[in-house]
């Protein structure tokens, strides 16, 4: 298991309201990129959720590996950055975008890694309940690059308290609950506070100042027009889907005039709240 780079992580199910029950336990959802990092004496790999490996972009989190000593560990986490005491996905994906990272921009933009679960020591942990994994978690100590998830009691307060301070939203967790790898299960929910998701831009239309981003997503293989998005002329995305490939309109809830393109490319979008329809009210991009 160790070895097996193809493994994915397990997933949210999503509800609408915080609440406090005594068989969860209650996390910060943080707003990074969801990883598992892989750490022994001899190896140090970060693959992400969608199965590409990291480990060049954030080199500075290889000094998680000195944690491992003789143990073969997996880590299910979260790579942030932090802007203000504050996790920002922003800075973080301004760092990612970079073919090259040097000292400076190690220094300019720093991460870490939050780790919320332990699903290898030596041997398969998946097997056994969180809050066991989350206790052999408890044995390696935070670091400058590595911090534990910190546990929260009650689902409804700490939701009161991220809303203060603006984060992405909680998360929570049946304190019994083994590991599914790629399933999605309500064993683990998130609530969001502020909604934020990944979307596909299929194409764009030119304003006066600005440009246009036309947002889909996949369901049952067919492309849906889910809303647009502002940008301003010189964002870096801009440039890219210029030169690309014009094609036919793929949406098939959608017949506006504008230039198409393959829909490869992602963009993160914070948003107040999805129509009946799926469209999204009041979206803007996360520069």
């Amino acid at each position: 298991m160790f070895h097996n780079y193809k493994l994915r992580p397990m997933l949210l199910e999503e509800v609408d309201k915080p609440f406090h029950d005594c068989n969860y336990l209650y996390e910060i959802k943080f707003d990074g990129i969801r990883a598992f990092i892989y750490a022994s004496k001899n190896e140090f790999k970060i693959i992400s959720r969608n199965g590409f490996e990291l480990t060049k972009k954030y080199p500075e989190l290889k000094e998680i590996q000195k944690l491992a000593g003789h143990h073969e560990l997996i880590f299910d986490g979260e790579i942030i950055a932090t802007k203000d005491g504050l996790p920002s996905f922003s800075l973080l994906q301004k760092r990612t975008r970079l073919k090259k990272v040097d000292e400076e921009i190690i220094k300019e933009i720093p991460v870490s890694f939050v780790a919320f679960d332990l699903l290898y020591d030596n041997k398969d942990l998946t097997g056994l309940s969180l809050i066991k994994r989350k206790k052999l978690l408890e044995q390696y100590p935070d670091t400058k690059y590595f911090v534990k998830s910190k546990i929260y009691e009650n689902g409804k307060e700490l939701f009161k308290m991220i809303k203060k301070i603006g984060l992405e939203g909680i998360v929570a967790k049946r304190r019994d609950s083994k590991y599914y790898f790629k399933e999605r299960t309500r064993e683990w929910v998130k609530i969001k506070n502020i909604k934020v998701d990944n979307f596909l831009v299929h194409g764009y239309q030119e304003k006066t100042n600005t440009y246009s981003l036309l947002l889909g997503e996949y369901q049952n293989s067919k492309l849906y027009y889910v809303g647009k998005v502002s940008v301003n002329k010189k964002h870096n995305l801009i440039n890219t889907l210029q030169k690309m490939k014009k094609i036919n309109n793929q949406f098939v809830n959608f017949d506006e005039e504008a230039i198409y393109v393959k829909p490869i490319h992602e963009v993160r979008v914070h948003f107040l709240e999805r129509t009946k329809s799926g469209r999204l009210r009041h979206a803007v991009i996360d520069e």
